[in-house]
């Protein structure tokens, strides 16, 4: 099996947990969340105990769990501190190694 770092074990596991609760807190049951997101329930309860699901399985349980567009809003680059210095600049079309 391959290694996963702990900072990555840690979030998935935070982002499974705040999955579990935004569930609860609409009264949702695994069950429901699966069925409605096209995903199996093992799906539901892996992403919910912080195991790796493929990234469209994600984003439909989210999706289902309303939190997709709070998930997609959260890494708006422009939202950070460098992206707020740098918002006027042109970006470049593509970045090349230096070396």
């Amino acid at each position: 099996m391959k290694y996963t770092p702990t900072a990555v074990t840690r979030n998935l596991r935070t982002l499974g947990e705040h999955a579990s609760i935004q569930r609860k807190l609409l009264s949702l049951t695994v069950n429901d969340v699966a069925q409605r997101a096209g995903v199996s329930a093992t799906t539901v309860v892996n992403l919910e105990h912080g195991k790796p699901v493929r990234t469209d399985s994600l984003f439909a349980v989210l999706g289902i769990l309303q939190l997709a567009k709070p998930a997609i809003d959260a890494t708006d680059p422009y939202h950070t501190d460098l992206g707020a210095l740098r918002a006027a600049e042109q970006l470049p079309k593509r970045v090349r190694n230096r070396s």
